[in-house]
């Protein structure tokens, strides 16, 4: 994000000696010794008059763009900052404050019980569709924090000072969520083959977190912001914003390709997307613009930040439920008990694709998958062997209700009742014990 530097840079420059002043058009800092302001082009009160070259004349319009974006707060920024901040040492907290997670990144029960994106808990039966906004605020590590936020000083400002607080949120969010759900939607493993595959498309259904997907968004609505009023963009700003981004976008998604195997870049293209599709339907926040438009755009920003709570209220009871909270040390047991959640895990999100999707690929690979994981006691065996039998009747039913190779491809009539009943008694039975189990294996050692 060191191109949003530029202009910075470009103001404090000092070519000849003498102390920096502000300009009294726009209010932005002119380096000593120059002739006029780069921001707006306003000729400096103090000129020398035998300078050669004659500054600009200060476009009036320009000096109200310039204005504009310099004066306006950034309050929200700042919120959403504090905010990921804050939710970060929450999940240190639950981590029981220990060092080695900063850099090590939280436990993956942590990561779920605040929200962490994971298909299988977002499909049928489970319907947590509060992940979707979660993990916008839940980051893994100190490293991934520092990052994000970092780039949310750079970038959103401006995009805030742009456009107002309140479209300001709203690109937020949606690129957020719109990020999150392409990630959802490239969960293929079919799909993940060969170095382009596996860029875009992912095949085993890990936690997703970070802000990264509105970050990628805010790019994107600068982006398009530069090239579509590029006309009326001073100087100082057309180096920071559209093809002036082009550099930083194609480093990101580069160093993505590289990491490819561990960073969600399904989740960047669709927040980087969704921003620039924004950008080219939202006109920026003009001085002076109607109020009528400005308070349809605070209804929108009182929604996007009711969304927001309502996914914090979901993360809030979602405490109470049986997932594994943390763990404190890698014992044996802990690592089988981890181990042992994942497999079960994998086997439930089958029998909900073969439910709801009659979806029969790999059931015989998973439930060997899962057979051959270690389990941490008796129970634990009992519970994997039904959910196994139960998977194999459902896959049984469902190739029994599809159509045959010369018949149309339609929908499927549902399966029997009894055996989608026998699956919610178990998820029952699961539960009760995954809560007891998780004390006992979690335990710190």
């Amino acid at each position: 994000m060191l191109v949003f530097s530029a202009l910075s840079e470009r103001q404090s420059n000092q070519t000849s000696p003498g102390r920096p002043t502000m300009c009294r058009s726009c209010g932005a800092i002119i380096g000593a010794g120059e002739s006029q302001c780069a921001v707006c082009g306003a000729p400096t009160a103090g000129q020398p008059a035998g300078t050669a070259a004659k500054p600009r004349a200060a476009d009036r319009e320009t000096i109200r763009f310039a204005r504009a974006v310099l004066n306006r707060p950034n309050k929200f920024t700042i919120f959403l900052l504090i905010a990921n901040v804050f939710v970060f040492l929450l999940m240190w907290d639950s981590s029981h404050l220990t060092s080695e997670v900063l850099l090590q990144g939280f436990p993956e029960p942590v990561l779920i019980v605040y929200g962490a994106k994971l298909n299988y808990l977002i499909n049928a039966p489970n319907y947590q569709w509060w992940r979707f906004i979660a993990p916008m605020f839940i980051h893994i590590n100190l490293i991934h924090l520092f990052v994000n936020m970092y780039s949310l000083m750079m970038v959103g400002p401006f995009v805030e000072k742009l456009y107002g607080s309140a479209r300001f949120v709203v690109f937020w969010v949606v690129t957020g969520i719109a990020g999150l759900l392409a990630s959802y939607l490239t969960l293929r493993p079919q799909l993940a083959t060969g170095a382009l595959g596996k860029f875009i498309f992912k095949d085993l259904d890990v936690p997703s977190a970070g802000a990264s997907g509105a970050l990628f968004g805010l790019v994107g609505v600068l982006f398009v912001f530069g090239i579509k009023f590029r006309r009326e963009l001073p100087e100082g700003f057309k180096r920071a914003f559209g093809t002036g981004l082009l550099p930083i976008i194609l480093i990101n998604l580069f160093i993505g390709f590289v990491g490819r195997g561990f960073i969600d870049n399904a989740a960047h293209l669709g927040g980087l997307l969704s921003g620039a599709a924004l950008a080219l339907a939202v006109d920026y926040k003009r001085p002076g613009a109607r109020s009528s438009i400005t308070n349809v755009w605070r209804v929108f920003q009182v929604l996007a930040l009711s969304v927001v709570a309502l996914g914090f209220y979901k993360v809030a009871r979602n405490f109470s439920s049986p997932l594994p909270p943390v763990v404190h040390s890698q014992n044996p047991q802990s690592v089988i008990f981890q181990n042992y959640f994942r497999a079960m895990n994998e086997l439930q999100e089958k029998v909900s694709a073969v439910i709801h999707n009659n979806d029969r690929g790999d059931v015989a690979l998973i439930a060997q998958k899962a057979v051959q994981a270690p389990t941490p006691d008796a129970r634990a065996a009992d519970l994997r062997n039904r959910l196994v039998v139960i998977l194999s009747k459902l896959n049984e039913a469902a190739a029994a209700v599809s159509p045959g190779p010369n018949q149309e491809a339609a929908q499927p009539p549902p399966l029997d009742t009894k055996l989608v009943d026998e699956y919610t008694e178990w998820r029952k039975e699961y539960d009760v014990w995954l809560k007891e189990a998780a004390k006992t294996y979690t335990a710190e050692q």
